[in-house]
């Protein structure tokens, strides 16, 4: 009994191992490799493997991996390789030879207790590989196995086969001296090295029987600028060489290619420090490109005085000027009042005065550019344009006065000028005061007119007391009495009917039908039209529009041909109808 249950459980434990054997086979699938030379060593997603010679054949987990092939004195390779369960891929890889043989002084740097870890040297990725434990481990007699390094100081990273670092640190290394280091307990002890003396020319990567040379070479750098001197801007080619360097970095560009060609575009004067690093040390160069910051600009105008003027609404003279500019070394130029503009260019400029109300002009106007650039470069330029004239009133607002028949009968008979009449003449006083601001021996001239009916004489008097009558008006309201001219044409000089009916038909502020009813009456207009004062400028000889007050409330009192009405208001208002509205 106790023999059957020592066989089940026997029995077990083989099934057991064959179904974790099946089941680790699904998960994972192998690499076959065949690597020249036979000594490169493998790197398996930045993991430290061996030599190929050594694990020809990787299990690897399902799904892509990073292979990398690497040996000193030849061109690095990388594959990625997609493994698929139970299948076995294969990957040849064959290393170029790179760089000629090493000539330097020597010391030597020899690996105790590494086995076949990798070696690195100032770096800890696969690019900075020098070889690996077994090969830097024998100074005996004909069999060496050394890493042959130029003087110096290196930072040491051994990597060992999916274990990360076994140790790092830094080991200095001396002229035709050897430093041994113990791993992993970073122990360092230093003897002679005669052979280095009799060293000159070695081969990156040379073995025989039992023996293995690394010669480490120093890197070179070199960097150089196609401009060095530039305006803000502009662009300079950075161009540069390096070898023996898998980093190579630029300040302040960033990392780069071992050797390439760059454009760069500074804002300020900037030195360029190119650093390369490899197993054999760090080599530099630097270049300095120099920056002109400074903006060069020029403003100028073709006159510096123009003249102006205006009459009323009406410019009559109005010069111009041309403003013509310049910049130099800048990105960005804007004149106040134009906004920005071209680096150089030219402008006419038409300019009206600030000052608005009659009288002289006397201004200056300023324009100013502003030009800056990128590397904080700026300058300022200001011209200025002096605007000289003068503003002179235009027309002012002027209706004929009208009157009713027979009015007035005395000189200060008040009641003869109808609220509408004294309107306008309060506004021909306030704009007639303005010009006199400006034009202080300007006169108005007071035409009185009588209609046709009456004696010759009788028709002067009316006439002449209309115009008196306007004037003291126009005096009380603020108009000197030496700036006002009061004349008498009685009845010469009427309006004929074809002028009355012309007029009437000028009316703006009349609609058709007013007008067609006004001239059934067109008789009692053409008296009304001639009981008047006209007004005229002197200085310019503007004269009053002959404009009928028809659509005012006084209209039936002012019209009627027999004299104003001293009927009620009713009766007025019917007047109004009748001759028209």
């Amino acid at each position: 009994m106790s023999r059957f249950r020592d066989s089940s459980l026997l029995t077990a434990s083989a099934l057991l191992f064959a179904l974790g054997s099946t089941l680790a086979s699904a998960q994972s699938g192998k690499l076959n490799l065949r690597v020249t030379p036979k000594q490169a060593y493998v790197f398996v997603d930045d993991r430290a493997i061996s030599e190929a010679s050594k694990h020809p054949s990787l299990n690897l987990s399902v799904g892509e991996h990073k292979i990398e092939v690497v040996n000193y004195g030849y061109a690095p390779v990388t594959r990625t390789v997609n493994i698929e369960a139970g299948k076995t891929a294969n990957l040849e890889v064959s290393l170029q030879a790179v760089g000629d043989k090493v000539s330097a002084q020597f010391g030597a740097i020899s690996i105790k207790g590494a086995d076949r870890d990798a070696v690195l040297l100032n770096g800890k990725t696969p690019d900075f590989f020098v070889g690996h434990g077994d090969e830097f481990n024998t100074d005996f007699l004909w069999w060496k196995q050394e890493l042959v390094v130029p003087p110096g100081t290196y930072e040491v990273t051994i990597k060992g086969k999916d274990k990360g670092e076994d140790w790092s640190g830094s080991v200095n290394v001396s002229k035709d001296e050897r430093t041994i280091v113990e791993i992993p307990t970073g122990v360092k002890r230093v003897v002679p090295w005669h052979r280095g003396e009799n060293l000159t020319m070695v081969p990156r990567f040379s073995v025989g029987v039992a023996s293995a040379t690394v010669a480490v070479a120093n890197p070179t750098a070199s960097l150089e600028a196609s401009t060095a001197q530039l305006n803000c801007g502009d662009a300079s080619q950075l161009k540069w060489t390096s070898s023996d360097a898998p980093q190579v970095e630029i300040s302040p560009v960033g990392t780069v290619a071992a050797s390439g060609e760059q454009s760069v575009q500074p804002k300020q004067t900037t030195t360029y420090a190119l650093k390369a690093v490899g197993p054999g040390g760090s080599a530099d160069s630097s270049v300095t490109v120099n920056v002109n910051t400074a903006v060069e600009a020029d403003l100028k105008l073709s006159t510096s005085v123009i003249q102006y003027k205006r009459v009323g609404d009406k410019v009559i003279e109005d010069d111009s000027a041309a403003l013509s500019w310049s910049a130099r070394n800048t990105s960005t130029v804007a004149i106040d009042s134009l906004g920005g503009v071209e680096n150089s260019g030219t402008r006419n400029l038409t300019v009206a005065p600030q000052k608005t109300d009659p009288g002289p002009v006397d201004e200056t106007v300023s324009y100013t550019l502003r030009a800056s650039n990128d590397c904080g470069g700026t300058q300022t330029e200001t011209v200025a344009l002096r605007i000289v004239g003068s503003i002179e009133p235009g027309a002012l607002s002027m209706r004929s006065v009208f009157f009713p028949t027979d009015r007035p009968r005395s000189a200060g008979a008040e009641t003869a000028l109808l609220p509408r009449e004294r309107e306008t003449l309060k506004t021909v006083a306030e704009e007639f005061k303005k010009y006199l601001a400006y034009k202080s021996d300007a006169h108005l001239v007071l035409s009185g007119h009588a209609d046709r009916r009456g004696p010759e004489s009788y028709n002067r008097l009316l006439s002449q007391r209309r115009a008196e009558l306007a004037k003291h008006f126009l005096v009380e309201q603020g108009v000197p009495v030496e700036n006002i001219e009061a004349q008498a044409f009685g009845k010469d000089d009427n309006l004929t009917t074809d002028k009355v009916k012309q007029l009437l038909e000028e009316d703006s502020g009349l609609n058709a039908e007013t007008r067609q009813t006004v001239m059934n009456k067109l008789g009692d207009l053409v008296l009304a039209y001639n009981r008047r004062v006209d007004l005229t400028l002197n200085a310019t000889g503007q004269e009053s529009a002959q404009t009928y007050p028809i659509n005012a409330d006084d209209f039936a009192s002012l019209v009627d041909r027999n004299g104003p009405k001293k009927s009620n208001g009713v009766e007025l208002a019917a007047e109004k109808a009748r001759i028209g509205n």
